[in-house]
């Protein structure tokens, strides 16, 4: 029986969440957990004057990072809904198509996947309003990525994602990296790949943002290219 959970990481999202539950809410009914590391306090007041049946609202504080606020969410649904299996992670600016999730929950389940991955790199997949820049810097971290790190896999870096109980119970437990940037999302690749986890992709159309301001900066770019150095250098350890 399908039992799901969605966990979505936000950082000053205040222009994007409210529409992207709307959406998400039009299409299928489950919890949403919003972990929200905004370093104002625009998306609280936000969920303070609209109440949505089935969603929890996070509100950390500080930039923690994604990889920690998605495991954090991780923890609080596996609390919260007990018998979930499968787990979805979205981003909060409208990138990923709530319109893509029941196709993608159905492929989940029908493939037995421990990790389905909304690829931007399969045939048919489409990127949309994507500065060149920002294409060219993913597909160099993608091919980086896939020829460090070895697993099978396009597109190591995109959020959109569906896992298992048990691969979220593993993330928890295995998982080192709790910053920022994609590092964490290609961790999560070799953690899961390591552990004989099945991982498949499923192409996606990805949007870039309409609205509010992208996390992105130099900073975390270096961050996320060392850690990925990083993680070749103790990948056998996981």
């Amino acid at each position: 029986m399908k039992k799901i959970g969605i966990v979505i990481p936000a950082f000053n999202e205040d222009k994007n969440i409210i529409n992207l539950i709307k959406q998400i809410k039009k299409r299928i009914n489950c919890p949403i957990l919003i972990v929200d590391d905004s370093t104002n306090q625009n998306t609280k007041k936000l969920f303070s004057k609209n109440k949505f049946k089935n969603v929890k609202y996070y509100h950390r504080g500080k930039k923690l990072g994604r990889g920690s606020a998605v495991i954090f969410g991780f923890r609080k649904l596996l609390k919260i809904k007990k018998d979930v299996n499968c787990l979805i992670e979205m981003d909060a600016d409208m990138s990923h198509s709530p319109g893509e999730l029941k196709r993608n929950i159905a492929y989940f389940y029908k493939n037995s996947f421990g990790l389905l991955i909304g690829s931007r790199y399969l045939p048919k997949s489409k990127i949309i309003n994507w500065p060149l820049s920002r294409r060219i810097l993913s597909k160099l971290s993608n091919k980086l990525a896939k020829f460090l790190l070895e697993a099978p896999v396009n597109d190591y870096t995109n959020g959109y994602r569906f896992y298992s109980k048990e691969a979220a119970r593993t993330i928890i437990k295995k998982c080192k990296n709790t910053g920022g940037g994609f590092i964490i999302l290609s961790e999560i690749i070799l953690i899961l790949w390591k552990n004989g986890f099945k991982i498949g992709e499923i192409r996606s159309i990805f949007k870039n943002r309409i609205r509010g301001e992208s996390s992105v900066n130099f900073k975390l770019i270096i961050e996320s290219f060392l850690g990925l150095i990083k993680l070749y250098v103790i990948r056998k350890t996981f």
